[in-house]
């Protein structure tokens, strides 16, 4: 029987990408991550022209844990030999497509990586080792990564709807329909819903749609905010004061930080307005385009021809009623319990919605032995903060997951200071009463 991995990671999108990029100068650690997918892919549902990240090219897949790898975005562009036009272009954000290339190239670096392999179960064995079931045959390790992403998610009023003509954004650049000549009906008021809306207003008139209607539960199509203080939120710092917070804090927090993390970008929005603008006073069409914030979708019924979405008003609680042809939900994502993680689900700790608890190295919360951790990727936010999901912290997050496996300091994680002071100088004292 081969020898066990020190870790197996399942899925390879750009946090277990990152973590495999860390881990590969470390020789004394046999690792090996695992995707059901044949090659790298990076969203590729939603990879629109000209859409650029939310985050800056510096927070990439290594820099901020080890700024001297090999795996670095700026390495990628001088291997690709145009560093100094990436410098001249002078791009206030970096294109999602380059990004993504940039990490299908690391990916295609890292012999750790194994694609077209699906983890179709996981179970804990009697001796100590966690075994993995896979389409080519069993593999045994110490340690899992679990890095498999959140999955698309479908409203309740939409439920059974998912067809060829309704689908969600995700798969919008794979599986949506001809749309010329042909009613959109976009529901999500976040960058995905922008996007596409951004999208269908510049087709070219032999794709363009006969008209477009975009629904946002917000009082408006609100803008991200990116203020310096508010990218406080996406520190180091400021993660490790999160922690320290009680869970029922720590959801209301979260709650209230919502546009610092799922608005529309200033670029989007402004795009927006300005071909609105081109449409309804310099091309007169005034009827191609209704934008209806403060909408909340109740139910979606197939029409004589295509949908019908009722929808309460929020201005003037007003109920309404929109037809489409082809319906779009950009409705985001949910984290969900792995389904190969069924037979540890009894060992698992979970909170009261079904989510891991979570220990401050990353690792899920369980019964088995201390040295044997289920580290976790983009399934905290309720322990961490909105910063888990994004792309902001994935190096010094994988930075700290190297370390809890290596039991030692192999990456600098400690020492960031916050401009801010999070927590209480001078807490009171125990068992003191705010008077009310």
């Amino acid at each position: 029987m081969t020898q066990p991995l020190d870790l197996a990671g399942i899925g390879i999108g750009p946090f277990n990408l990152s973590l495999a990029a860390l881990l590969d100068p470390i020789q004394d650690q046999k690792v090996r991550f695992f995707d059901r997918r044949a090659e790298f892919a990076w969203h590729p549902g939603m990879m629109l022209a000209n859409t650029t990240l939310q985050t800056s090219w510096l927070k990439d897949l290594v820099a901020a844990a080890d700024p001297t790898s090999r795996y670095s975005f700026l390495a990628y562009l001088v291997a690709k030999k145009r560093l100094y036009r990436f410098i001249s272009a002078e791009f206030s954000a970096i294109l999602r497509i380059e990004f993504a290339d940039y990490m299908a190239w690391v990916a295609g670096q890292l012999k750790s990586l194994a694609f077209n392999e699906s983890v179709q179960s996981v179970a804990f064995g009697s001796d100590n080792l966690f075994h993995l079931e896979l389409d080519s045959g069993p593999v045994r390790a110490r340690n899992l990564a679990i890095a498999t992403g959140p999955v698309a998610y479908t409203p309740d009023w939409a439920g059974g709807m998912l067809g060829p003509e309704c689908l969600h954004s995700g798969r919008y650049l794979l599986d949506t329909p001809p749309l010329a000549g042909r009613h959109v009906l976009v529901v999500g008021g976040g960058q995905s819903g922008a996007e596409i809306v951004l999208s269908l207003l510049t087709e070219s008139p032999a794709r363009a749609p006969s008209g477009i209607t975009w629904i946002s539960r917000r009082p408006t199509f609100a803008p991200i905010d990116e203020a310096p203080f508010t990218n406080e939120f996406f520190m180091p710092g400021y993660v490790q004061a999160f922690l320290t917070l009680p869970a029922h804090r720590k959801e209301r927090i979260v709650a209230s930080q919502k546009l610092a993390s799922d608005g529309i970008s200033h670029s989007t929005l402004t795009a927006l307005y300005q071909r609105l603008y081109e449409l309804v006073h310099l091309e007169g069409r005034t009827d191609y385009a209704e934008l209806l914030p403060f909408r909340e979708a109740t139910g979606l019924e197939r029409a004589e021809t295509g949908y019908r979405l009722t929808l309460r008003n929020g201005f003037d609680g007003g109920i309404e009623a929109v037809k489409a042809d082809v319906v779009v939900l950009a409705t985001g994502y949910q984290v969900r319990l792995p389904t190969y993680l069924d037979g540890l689900r009894g060992r698992l700790h979970l909170d009261a919605d079904e989510r891991f608890v979570m220990g401050d190295d990353y690792s899920v919360v369980w019964d088995g032995p201390a040295d044997r951790r289920i580290f976790a990727q983009n399934v905290g936010r309720q322990s961490f903060g909105i910063a888990d999901p994004q792309l902001s912290l994935m190096a010094w997050r994988s930075a700290t997951i190297v370390n809890a496996l290596v039991g030692r300091t192999l990456y600098d994680v400690e020492g960031d200071v916050s401009l801010l002071r999070w927590t209480s100088a001078n807490p009171p004292p125990e068992g003191f009463k705010l008077a009310m």
